[in-house]
């Protein structure tokens, strides 16, 4: 391809050489003779018709290769531009008193003829001129029809360019697109490649085709079509290429066996093809060769419409072939026109040219005495010109599908509209230096371009032709299938189209029900490299490969993915977690020490059972309230310990449920009080024994008088009040709340009550644990006074059950996550409060109603 692009660029040089060096030495001739003398004069075929003003066109009518010489479309993409000059010239609206005359050129679709034939027009044909202020000889070429190959448009507009000779092409290389001031003059009727790449992302789009193989020309039209296309499917995320392969020029069987096997060994089932029909004909005779099958192809414009490849025998492979085709549009009176084309004989004819001889030998396989040099062998039969065009079966006279004769239709009007605008210009209003118009005998190409740029009118067809900011018409393709029918015919039918308005943007149409699908299921084929990823997976990129291979990888916990192919997984929220299928958000497991669940009704049974257990006892107190056992030591205090500890057992209820912001203030609140209130009383009742059993003594009367009634009920009240102010202080400063927790597992929200400040519950569990310690020491020391019913000993062994549960407390509730936290508290109230109340009122229940005997006061003084 680099030694072709070589090529292309010495030869270029070597033309534009050409060019500079003879318009120099027309020059400095015309200052030393009265005459100027064309300095090369290029052997090519054409056609000419004498106006006063001359368009000129360039057209692909014989291919110099290995295929048929002569091209009757092409031809009949010439005669268009004649029969468009020929009804302007006959229509009094439009360029009135103004004749219209053409110069046509073949460009043998060779790059060199074509840059001749360019130049030709550009410098006139005759031999010789006077070089005054009046020429003679033919007008000189105001603008120029073509060319159809984007590469021979673009050397061409370098050159032509440069003089601002307006050149309508229907070369549709978006290259031409992008530098303005590198092709000034530069202008088509086709939409430009960029949105026939747009397009058929489009389609790829709707039929979710992400895995493509390309096929271009190796020309400016393939190339640049490559470096769009794939910019256009990466910023747009419609695809990958899986493959790019560049279509040779001429016969080369060796690379195009190893392009067909490419296709045939790649996994893509669509084949996107950005070539000409030269390169389509060499192809598809591999790949019937290969007998590749079960493809999808989708046709640039340039080949979309080719009768050549819409034959029976490439059905099997070709059909069901979906193309982007130009505009098509109807020309009245075309066919008529075409059928008056005759040989000019006696060199009278308005042709005045070779070209129509040509097409009359390939038609009717004759030849005109003497044969033209170079274009039929000797022998046949003559040619007499008065051969009958309507009964012989040619593609020229087809005129049911125009789509490059409608774009060539539009450019000679757009010229032919520019110059009307000009010529209607008011002296003194132009638009020109001083406000001058240009006028026909002085009219320069690059005035009749001023008007070109502002060209606005519509066709006959209803289609509306001007040019943007870059010389491109307002872009619309039609869309077509290749449809092979039942009966072995084929045809192309239009399925849609893809236009841009000013208001929609670019829209794809498409009838979806009318499309030919070449496949066994009747139904578009999937061409993927990787199957989608389902909801609840994300795309992983396999290494070292194109971004639509990948693997479906299953989201992580606690992030979903809710649509196809996702790149990635998105978090839940918070309060949420992933579904097991991780497709969607589902609401954590709220966790907390509920009543409905074993644990907690456990515990509340455990905790309603202590309370009744409590108001058994208390109503036994109540009922033997004047026996000795109740009276003895302080009954009062036994009756206030008792209802301490219904309190203490009712407390823990707080600790089961939601937590809540009231629950998780007063639990802690409530539990430090209700026990400081037991654990204060059986103080004050240790010490009581104590001064009785003092007071028993010689000289220790005294004593008592310090534990009255009163000091003992101030002590319980002071004692408690001094817990109480405690938890005002720290629910205050730093007030338990409730908090939902999600560190100990992710997908559950523990509720639970952190303590706000750990110092004030230190503090809390401190003092309870400091009055149960000095009634422990208290009631050990006073365990072996001389009384028969002791009640220090009780007391003794009460307090050691509650400062066991609640020493082996601290380190279980630090361990212990959440809910069962909670339950550890609630364990160490309930067991504390069990064994205060089995160990200070147990005995005391069995005497009363199970050895009644010992309830008096002489059992319980010896």
């Amino acid at each position: 391809m680099e030694a072709f692009l070589d090529t292309l660029f010495f030869l270029y040089v070597y033309l534009m050489l050409l060019f500079f060096s003879t318009s120099f030495l027309i020059s400095e001739s015309s200052s030393l003779f009265p005459s100027c003398r064309l300095w090369r004069h290029f052997e090519l075929n054409g056609m000419h018709k004498p106006g006063d003003v001359i368009l000129g066109g360039l057209f692909e009518v014989h291919y110099t290769s290995v295929f048929p010489d002569f091209d009757p479309p092409g031809f009949r993409h010439a005669m268009t531009m004649a029969y468009a000059i020929d009804e302007i010239n006959k229509n009094s609206n439009l360029l009135p008193n103004v004749t219209i005359g053409y110069s046509l050129y073949d460009n043998c679709a060779t790059l060199v003829i074509g840059f001749s034939a360019a130049l030709s027009l550009a410098s006139g044909r005759e031999e010789q001129f006077l070089a005054q202020e009046t020429c003679l000889g033919s007008p000189p070429v105001l603008g120029i029809v073509g060319d159809s190959f984007s590469t021979f448009s673009i050397a061409t507009s370098n050159v032509i360019g440069l003089f601002k000779l307006p050149i309508v092409s229907f070369s549709s290389c978006l290259f031409l697109s992008y530098d303005r001031r590198r092709f000034p003059s530069f202008f088509r009727t086709i939409p430009s490649d960029a949105f026939q790449v747009r397009a058929m992302i489009q389609i790829l789009k709707r039929f979710s085709w992400t895995w493509v193989g390309l096929l271009v020309s190796d020309d400016d039209y393939g190339l640049h079509v490559t470096q769009s296309l794939q910019a256009d499917m990466a910023q747009s995320g419609a695809g990958c290429l899986a493959y790019t392969e560049i279509l040779p020029w001429g016969e080369n069987p060796a690379e195009l066996k190893r392009i067909v096997e490419v296709i045939k060994k790649s996994t893509a089932r669509v084949v996107i093809v950005f070539a000409h029909q030269i390169h389509m004909i060499q192809l598809t005779k591999e790949v019937v060769r290969q007998n590749v099958t079960g493809l999808q192809w989708i046709a640039s414009e340039a080949w979309t419409s080719a009768a050549v490849l819409q034959i029976p025998q490439l059905m099997p492979y070709l059909g069901g072939t979906l193309g982007i085709a130009i505009r098509r549009g109807e020309i009245p009176g075309l066919r008529d026109f075409l059928l008056q084309v005759c040989p000019d004989l006696h060199h009278n004819s308005s042709y005045g040219n070779s070209l129509v001889r040509q097409f009359w030998e390939h038609t009717f396989h004759c030849r005109f005495a003497p044969p033209p040099a170079g274009w039929l062998e000797a022998g046949g039969p003559l040619c007499t010109g008065q051969e009958d065009l309507e009964n012989v079966e040619t593609e020229f006279l087809d005129v049911s599908n125009l789509r490059p004769e409608y774009n060539i239709y539009k450019a000679v009007y757009a010229l032919a509209y520019a110059l009307d605008d000009m010529l209607h210009c008011v002296p003194g209003r132009g638009p020109f230096s001083e406000h001058s118009c240009a006028t026909l005998d002085s009219l320069e190409p690059w005035q009749l371009m001023y008007y070109l740029e502002k060209v606005n009118f519509t066709t006959s067809f209803g289609d509306q032709v001007s040019f943007d900011e870059n010389g491109d018409a307002l872009p619309i393709y039609d869309i077509m299938n290749w449809l092979w029918l039942p009966d072995g015919r084929t045809k192309v039918q239009n399925v849609g189209l893809v236009k841009k308005s000013p208001f929609k943007g670019e829209e794809l149409i498409l009838d979806e029900d009318k499309i030919f699908w070449n496949f066994d299921s009747k139904q578009p084929p999937q061409s993927v490299c990787s199957e989608n990823c389902p909801p609840g997976t994300r795309m992983a990129r396999k290494k070292g490969q194109p971004v639509c291979c990948f693997d479906c990888v299953l989201c992580s916990e606690g992030k979903i993915s809710n649509k196809t192919d996702s790149t990635e997984c998105i978090s839940c929220p918070e309060d949420y977690w992933s579904s097991p299928q991780r497709d969607h958000c589902v609401p954590k497991e709220t966790e907390f020490l509920s009543y409905h669940e074993p644990l907690g009704i456990c515990l509340t049974t455990t905790s309603l059972l202590g309370t009744f257990f409590c108001a058994v006892v208390l109503g036994i107190f109540t009922y033997h309230r004047n026996t000795p056992v109740v009276r003895a030591n302080n009954s009062e205090l036994s009756f206030l310990i008792l209802l301490s500890l219904k309190l203490c057992f009712l407390c823990s209820l707080l600790f089961i449920g939601r937590p809540r912001m009231w629950t998780c203030q007063l639990r802690h609140a409530a539990f430090g009080i209700s026990f400081v209130l037991c654990v204060s009383c059986i103080l004050v009742k240790t010490m009581v024994v104590v001064a009785v059993f003092k007071a028993s003594k010689p000289g220790g009367g005294a004593s008592l008088k310090w534990f009255g009634a009163v000091q003992q009920r101030g002590t319980v009240v002071a004692l408690t009040a001094i817990q109480a102010a405690i938890c005002t202080a720290w629910i205050v400063s730093a007030s338990p709340a409730p908090h939902k927790n999600t560190q100990y597992h992710n997908d559950k929200i523990v509720y639970e009550c952190v303590v706000g400040s750990t110092i004030g519950f230190a503090v809390l569990l401190g003092y309870i644990g400091l009055l149960a310690i000095l009634s422990f020491l208290l009631a050990f020391l006073a365990r072996n006074l001389p009384d028969n019913f002791n009640e220090a000993k009780l007391i003794t062994f009460s307090m050691l059950i509650f400062c066991a549960v609640w020493v082996a407390f601290v380190p279980a509730y630090v361990n212990s996550p959440g809910k069962y936290a909670d339950a550890v508290e609630v364990f160490a109230i309930l067991a504390s409060s069990f064994g205060l109340l089995v160990a200070l009122f147990g005995p005391k229940c069995y005497i009363i109603l199970l050895r009644p005997e010992r309830n008096t006061k002489k059992a319980v003084m010896v």
